[in-house]
């Protein structure tokens, strides 16, 4: 008589502490870019109640952006380095689909996370190359930001850093259209975010291997089946 098969999960430590510490710090990053982003370019009359030399709110809400971005910058220039130094999950041959495998799995997750053509596909134990592809993506996201608040931040101030990206402001039409374009690519993030938790919660649920615990952690756990 057949017996069914068990089904058993081994721990595997797939994210590092270097990767969990970046991911939490960028994401608070994030949040306070948006917020003081979004008042900067559209200040609220609610706080002009008082005389403006009674106040100095939105110098102070300029200055929680300006450090923010500085350390969402450096911590950037860190996780590109830590993929090329990181273990196999954090290297950057994860977010760059180069290998056919890599193109059929994109194809084989957008049928069952977004089609949903399909009920289940082979499951990664680090990102699916469409997650990776997409993170990649949002590096870039990351480098135009980083980019383009530097330049606008060139001509009120004299520090090494901020000049060297003051050339992007000439090249882009002037500081009005690299600010609308440094505005615009803000809702990707917002999207980005929106996006990125439910699908956490989403595979957290489906596959039960501790989505949302491995970026504490760092451990997942890999399911397998033995025949008893």
């Amino acid at each position: 008589m057949a017996h069914a098969p068990v089904v058993t999960y081994q721990r595997v430590y797939v994210w590092e502490l270097p990767v969990r510490f970046y991911h939490w710090l960028n994401a608070l990053c994030v949040l306070v870019l948006i917020v003081t982003g979004y008042l900067i370019g559209n200040p609220q009359s609610i706080f002009y109640a008082s005389e403006a030399y009674q106040q100095y709110w939105f110098g102070t809400v300029r200055f929680i952006h300006f450090v923010a971005a500085f350390v969402f910058f450096f911590m950037f220039l860190v996780r590109i380095y830590w993929g090329f130094v990181g273990n196999a999950f954090a290297r950057w041959t994860n977010f760059i689909p180069y290998k056919r495998e890599q193109a059929d799995e994109i194809v084989d997750v957008l049928k069952v996370d977004v089609l949903q053509t399909k009920v289940r596909g082979d499951i990664s134990l680090g990102h699916n190359s469409l997650a990776g592809l997409i993170y990649f993506l949002s590096f870039l996201a990351f480098l135009f930001q980083s980019v383009t608040g530097f330049a606008l931040y060139s001509s009120m101030s004299s520090a090494w850093l901020p000049q060297m990206f003051r050339w992007i402001v000439p090249l882009m039409g002037g500081e009005f259209r690299v600010r609308q374009w440094h505005h615009a690519m803000m809702w990707f993030f917002i999207l980005f975010a929106i996006v990125h938790v439910y699908l956490v919660f989403y595979h957290d649920y489906i596959e039960g291997r501790g989505t949302t615990s491995s970026m504490v952690g760092g451990w997942k756990f890999e399911r397998r089946r033995r025949n008893d």
